[in-house]
């Protein structure tokens, strides 16, 4: 009875091993999908690594923008500099508009600083550039006088926006 019982455990044990080596492959394979999906924010915040190491802090956003959009050109990605950015009422176009700093695939906001820290008062910029363009991607780059930051972000159809992250 012992040996039967041994036996079931052993085989129990096996079993759980393998669903577990199934789940963990599943669980790897979903995170390198969510990873290739937003590839995009990692190469444009390399690029921006790339302008903060060269040109240091202490430049105005524009300097970093110029570069920015230079590089990414060159990796054939299409960017819109100062891109403007309507108002409208209803169907009235005010007099009144916004600049984003660049468009990237005409899918992507990218919202440049040169400030010590990024607060909430811009994350809710971009945001609102997002739901008013409706673009699903957003990005907020600052080139703090410390460090390079970036925080990425997703539009979904529902207008709900979430901050992205790489695993």
């Amino acid at each position: 009875m012992r040996r039967r019982s041994a036996l079931s455990q052993e085989r129990g044990l096996a079993c759980g091993q393998e669903i577990f080596r199934k789940s963990e492959k599943i669980f790897m394979n979903l995170i390198e999908e969510h990873n290739k999906k937003y590839q995009f924010f990692a190469d444009i915040t390399g690029v921006a690594m790339k302008v903060y190491n060269k040109y240091r802090p202490g430049l105005l956003e524009s300097a970093y923008e110029a570069a920015m959009k230079y590089l990414l050109e060159l990796d054939g990605y299409k960017v819109g500099r100062q891109v403007d950015l309507p108002i409208f009422w209803e169907d009235v176009q005010l007099d009144q508009h916004y600049r984003m700093d660049l468009v990237v695939n005409d899918d992507i906001i990218v919202e440049l600083k040169a400030i010590q820290f990024v607060s909430d008062e811009q994350r809710k910029q971009l945001k609102n550039y997002l739901n008013i363009t409706h673009c699903p991607y957003g990005m907020l780059i600052n080139f703090s006088p410390d460090r390079l930051y970036s925080e990425w972000y997703e539009r979904y159809f529902d207008g709900k926006i979430e901050r992205v992250k790489l695993f």
